[in-house]
């Protein structure tokens, strides 16, 4: 009679997407010195090999650390040994050394693929907490998702390359712009950033303070700046039709206008020592880009408001009501000779303000250090900074780092740490080895589908769907990543891979 094969005790499916960025993790030679920390713990587990297990599952499969000590861990592929109390120890020592473990991987990275800090991205976002007291730390503030939860910052710094230089976390009550100089000065004097870099920030952290700090450093800058918000004159500047370049897309479509002028700028600016507030001048350049894609987005976007402003209006709604469209509309006291009153409040539509809007919409504003720089250049470094906020997007959804349930400082600091690194093997997966050839979504859409399943001894079955990016992958790396059936000496070939 014929054995039947029973159900085993444990899941016969394995993650492996997490392959490539093991490879490239093993071949930075981290563990060495993350080993040699660990010399000064009584730890009776490796930490870099909790801290790695922690990152591929990151990738892999995004959830809680109890969960993912439970259910995600036991599917990769390789073993590892650690117990849950264990994980929450390392994560919290991690946390507490998570500057010189960056400083670490940076060196080691330097080594073996070098960074280009010709310039530096920069840039800030918030995470909250679903708690209900604030602590030394976890602060009130302008929350980006809008929400009332006690938050904290992070920036993020990444070079010329989108590769990640640094993080730092900061309370949520704090302001992003004073943050910056700080932020910056710490993430370039420990991870060895010298010489003269161009900082790229968007218009939230534009200030003179940030522009003085940036010299005093020895550095350029780029930043955008609301055209709504320029002097008249430059208003009048940005609207003249003349001098505009028109940059084609591939199809002979204008897909950008672009011009440029160069002169002295005055600003305000404060001495730290004193106080005392001093107007200079700084020339600069100013480069003005029309974008119609974007115009047609903003008018809708302008109309939309309006629209509802007026139906609030015909309602007799209260102000408070209004929200973001009360920027369109005047609220004054009058009685029913038109005279100002306490009484009631007569609303109308701001039609001069929304006629300026429509009339700027699609310009956006660069300002910068750089005389030398081409308008082009200038342009396509400040549109670069797009990345930075995918690397804020992907740790946030494709990581799943937010709301944070931890309660230690040090072990939400570990927590970050490891979305952190995450990111940064991933950038370096992407931009390195695949040499940008493809999305962020499709590398991901990789790492999450990856998968095994375990059908005899050292016999799997792909359970992986073919897509153009695992075809190139198998075609870059000559392995078998497309074969429906795999043996144990595959995957070890793929684990052991070196790009």
């Amino acid at each position: 009679m014929k054995k039947v094969q029973k159900i085993a005790n444990e899941t016969p499916e394995k993650f492996l997407g997490y392959f490539p960025v093991k490879n490239i993790n093993d071949a930075l030679s981290v563990k060495k010195y993350i080993d040699l920390m660990q010399t000064s713990t009584d730890f009776r587990f490796n930490v870099f090999e909790m801290m790695s297990a922690l990152v591929y599952s990151r990738l892999v499969c995004p959830c809680s650390k109890s969960r993912t000590f439970d259910e995600v861990v036991p599917k990769l592929y390789e073993k590892y040994d650690f117990s849950l109390n264990q994980l929450y120890r390392g994560l919290e020592y991690i946390g507490s050394e998570y500057e010189k473990i960056i400083e670490i991987y940076n060196h080691q990275i330097r080594r073996k693929y070098g960074f280009d800090t010709s310039h530096t991205y920069f840039d800030c976002t918030n995470f909250y907490f679903e708690i209900d007291r604030e602590d030394d730390w976890r602060k009130k503030g302008p929350s980006k998702e809008n929400r009332k939860d006690p938050i904290v910052g992070l920036g993020l710094l990444l070079d010329a390359n989108q590769i990640p230089i640094g993080m730092k976390l900061f309370p949520g009550n704090e302001s992003e712009k004073p943050v910056i100089r700080k932020v910056i000065d710490d993430l370039k004097h420990r991870n060895s950033v010298t010489g003269r870099t161009i900082q790229i920030t968007d218009k939230g952290l534009n200030c003179a303070e940030n522009i003085a700090h940036a010299l005093r450093a020895g550095d350029g800058y780029i930043f955008s700046k609301s055209v709504k918000q320029l002097p008249e004159t430059e208003k009048t500047w940005v609207l003249l039709q003349n001098n505009y370049k028109d940059v084609l897309d591939k199809s002979g479509r204008v897909k950008y206008r672009i011009k440029e002028c160069v002169d002295n700028f005055p600003y305000v600016m404060t001495d730290p020592a004193t106080g005392r507030k001093t107007t200079v001048k700084l020339r600069e350049k100013r480069v003005v880009s029309f974008n119609p894609k974007l115009a047609q987005k903003q008018i809708f976007e302008i109309n939309k408001e309006v629209e509802k402003a007026k139906l609030l209006k015909a309602s007799q709604a209260k102000k408070s009501e209004y929200g973001d469209c009360a920027k369109y509309v005047t609220f004054s006291s009058t009685d029913k000779d038109g005279n100002d009153t306490d009484g009631k409040v007569k609303v109308a539509l701001n039609q001069k303000l929304i006629d300026k809007s429509i009339e700027l919409a699609g310009y956006n504003m660069l300002i910068t250090s750089e005389i030398s720089m081409s308008m082009e250049a200038v342009y396509n470094a400040y549109h670069n900074l797009w990345r930075i906020e995918e690397s804020f997007r992907i740790t946030k959804i494709q990581l799943d780092a937010r709301p944070v349930y931890l309660q230690k400082k040090e072990t939400i600091t570990g927590h970050f740490l490891i979305c952190y690194i995450a990111v940064l093997l991933t950038r370096i997966f992407q931009f390195r080895i695949m040499k940008n050839s493809c999305s962020s979504e499709s590398v991901f859409e990789f790492m999450h589908g990856f998968k095994l399943a375990e059908i005899s001894s050292k016999k799997y079955i792909n359970l992986t769907r073919d897509t153009p990016f695992i075809n190139d992958l198998s075609g870059l790396t000559d392995l078998p990543l497309t074969n429906c059936f795999l043996s144990e000496s595959d995957i070890k070939k793929m684990l052991s891979h070196r790009f």
